[in-house]
């Protein structure tokens, strides 16, 4: 008889028991950061797993049911909170408004951000030549800023051969 918590062979279909479970690599990192002075058994680890997986089947189910009494076609925030209060799971309702809440938040952010260059009312041609003139601007202050370290470099050197000039001139003069 096999194993029923082993990997089925490559080309067989996967039970829909295996497909409904949480990846057990994130349970794990949970229990870790929840209690990371104790250790779990094996076990226990699946029990948790286990219980989790069938929390979300449960509450997601009580959520699809709420859907369709309301005739809705898409679950949404509001049908799970009505469903935990359902199931009894009341006590969880205010952290999860939390949660939903910060998900709003960052999904709006998003937003803002995409939508950033759209709302200056700007075509995206005009940006662009906007752009190629900023970069054409910048490279000819560049060349005048070259243009000019030339000349001062030149500058410098010249008065260094005139020093020079000045002392070798001078030496040849006491040699006379």
């Amino acid at each position: 008889m096999s194993n029923p918590n082993s990997t089925p062979p490559l080309g067989t279909a996967n039970t829909e028991e295996d497909e409904l479970t949480l990846p057990r690599a994130s349970i794990n990192k949970m229990i870790k950061e929840l209690v990371p002075s104790v250790r779990i058994a094996n076990e226990a680890r699946e029990l948790i797993l286990n219980c989790c997986t069938e929390f979300i089947h449960l509450l997601s189910s009580e959520a699809n049911e709420i859907c369709n009494q309301l005739h809705k076609k898409t679950i949404n925030a509001e049908h799970v909170l009505m469903a935990l209060n359902r199931l009894g799971f009341s006590d969880y309702t205010a952290e999860a408004e939390a949660v939903l809440k910060d998900c709003k938040a960052v999904a709006a952010k998003r937003r803002r951000q995409s939508t950033r260059l759209e709302n200056l009312g700007i075509p995206e041609e005009e940006l662009l030549r906007q752009q190629q003139e900023l970069f054409a601007k910048a490279r000819q202050e560049q060349a005048q800023a070259d243009q000019q370290q030339w000349e001062q470099l030149q500058a410098a050197a010249a008065r260094q051969a005139l020093q020079q000039q000045q002392q070798h001139g001078g030496e040849d003069m006491d040699d006379f």
